[in-house]
């Protein structure tokens, strides 16, 4: 198996061709099966651009290595180094605790109390995070409602069912009325784990930091057309993007109501009914684990404090509408200060300023802490880097860095242009149903692998066939790249889901039931979001100057 891999490798190599535009494209195709199969990891198989372009004579090395570090890898790593800050000081748990204890835990206001901060907290911190630390709750929960753990229905393996099946007979058999409570149960736990990984990537796509994706598009828009203006910003793109994701959790919500609970509205909303002494268990369970949290400490309101000011900068730099504050002050000749600038900001002050009060404000020292008077080189920082750099998932950092090093060996060589003619046919169909057959397509391949890899592959693919048909490039790469987040039909596809499936109530099939109805939900929410309010946000009717100037 090796010799087969590192024959395919150096095929290029042996092979080598006159033409640059079938070099690269060698190189992608490469990548694109090393990123699929995972022979490499995927860091690693991103790094591969800065080995070959030069060896093929594509790029120069030193040319390569500069697409590695972009202002979009700041903001990544910036905005990342924040949400570690959130996570680290645990208010994100905060935040969930609180909103369930208002939602309450009827079952379909549980399972929308659960949707809607897994969502919320995965606009800010990464999706898996937010289902690592969601599904305990949940697990907590259940058990409550089901009264024990051991009434919990967990699928077995078809080895512990055979183990289990002599002890099972000797029980007295189950009376209908209590087979269907049992089934009941069993649906009730499937949906409300499956709820929280559908829950994380569809909030994951509101926000410009919120999933990889979102970032390769602000990448490759800069890479690929660096005089659009700043057209993709956290601003535009929260505009955009944002009631998708009410739209999709929406009917996400109401599509597992009725796949799991069915729609007997007075039953599973309690419309007038008396808590049960269950549901009354899994509010205090809820309860408890708030009160345990005590109350906020300094490091806590600090972090929040930051998290916000974070947002507010964003949204105010260059909001479109009206000028922002960087607008007249720093970017009046050209744009020094972007979004990455914001995040990086807030990121240092981070490791700048104390996680407890200053020693001269006793009074608020001994609000917060036991501990009142420390010299100040013994007071931890909000965020130290020993915490950063183990949270931070740095393998991004490279797999966004290789594909601007894809996009822009494409433009060196050639291939953008030559794929971009071979398309001109597609003029002859209409755009949405373009976009359509690509989201379908892009929604599939991102079942199989990275939804970052899947992103990079093909949305500088798709700049190019914007440009050879007379497209705006934005009509089909905003959708593509949000259908690049909706792997819900495998536990594979995605950490979150594999997080939820190996909690032992869901069977493959049941996400791929599930998962299919809500890839086509997501499509058709797309479809409507880039003919209506997209269209009008981003001009997508006309074809925009900036379109015809390259990054060449």
């Amino acid at each position: 198996m090796l010799i087969k891999h590192l024959g395919f490798f150096f095929a290029g190599i042996l092979l080598h061709v006159v033409m640059q535009e079938a070099e690269c494209a060698y190189v992608i195709i490469l990548m694109a099966v090393y990123w699929c199969t995972e022979v490499l990891p995927l860091a690693v198989t991103a790094l591969l651009p800065a080995l070959l372009f030069p060896l093929f004579g594509i790029m120069q090395s030193k040319d390569v290595s500069m697409q590695y570090l972009k202002d979009t890898n700041l903001l990544f790593v910036g905005g990342l180094m924040v949400a570690i800050a959130v996570e680290h000081w645990n208010l994100h748990k905060r935040i969930a605790l609180r909103v369930l204890l208002f939602v309450g835990v009827r079952p379909a206001l549980l399972m929308l109390g659960f949707m809607g901060v897994t969502a919320f907290l995965s606009m800010w911190i990464s999706n898996t995070a937010t289902t690592a630390m969601m599904v305990p709750i949940v697990q907590a929960v259940l058990e409550q409602l089901n009264n024990s753990e051991a009434e919990i229905p967990q699928i077995s393996s078809s080895e512990e069912q055979i183990q289990t099946s002599e002890s099972d007979s000797k029980q007295p058999p189950q009376t209908e009325k209590q087979s269907e409570g049992v089934a009941e149960r069993r649906r009730m736990c499937k949906g409300m784990t499956l709820c929280v990984c559908y829950a994380a990537s569809i909030g994951g796509t509101a926000t410009l930091t919120g999933t990889g994706p979102n970032l390769v598009l602000k990448g490759q828009m800069n890479q690929l057309f660096p005089e659009n203006e700043d057209v993709i910003n956290f601003a535009s793109w929260f505009g955009f993007a944002f009631p998708n994701m009410i739209l999709m959790l929406t009917l996400a919500w109401l599509w597992l109501q009725f796949v799991f609970m069915g729609f007997n509205f007075k039953k599973t909303w309690g419309c007038g009914a008396v808590k049960t002494e269950k549901e009354i268990a899994a509010y205090n369970v809820i309860r408890e684990q708030h009160r345990l949290l005590g109350s906020m400490s300094f490091g806590e309101i600090s972090v929040l404090g930051l998290f916000i000011l974070l947002v507010v900068m964003w949204f105010t730099r260059d909001p479109g509408f009206v000028k922002g504050w960087a607008t007249d002050i720093f970017n009046s000749k050209a744009e020094y200060v972007t979004d990455a600038t914001v995040a990086v900001f807030i990121a240092v002050l981070l490791f700048v300023l104390p996680s407890k009060p200053p020693h001269f404000c006793s009074w608020r020292a001994r609000r917060f802490d036991a501990v009142p008077h420390q010299t100040a080189g013994s007071t931890p920082r909000l965020l130290t880097w020993k915490v950063a750099q183990k949270k931070l998932p740095w393998g991004i950092v490279l797999l966004l860095g290789g594909g601007f090093a894809l996009a822009k060996g494409s433009e060196e060589s050639g291939l953008s242009k030559w794929m971009g003619d071979q398309m001109t046919p597609l003029q002859n169909i209409p755009p949405w149903a373009i976009a359509i057959i690509l989201c379908l397509l892009i929604a599939t391949f991102t079942e199989c692998t990275s939804n970052v890899a899947t992103a990079t592959l093909f949305l500088p693919v798709l700049a190019s066939m914007s440009q050879s048909i007379g497209m705006n490039p934005l009509y089909v790469m905003v959708p593509c790249t949000l259908s690049a987040s909706f792997a819900f039909m495998l536990p594979v596809a995605t950490p979150p889901n594999a997080i939820v499936f190996s909690y032992g109530y869901l069977k493959v099939a049941d996400m791929a039931r599930t998962g299919i109805v809500m890839n086509i939900i997501g499509i058709l929410c797309i479809t409507l979001a880039i003919n209506t309010w997209g269209k009008a946000m981003f001009n997508l009717d006309s074809y925009p100057v900036w379109a015809n100037v390259t990054g060449v």
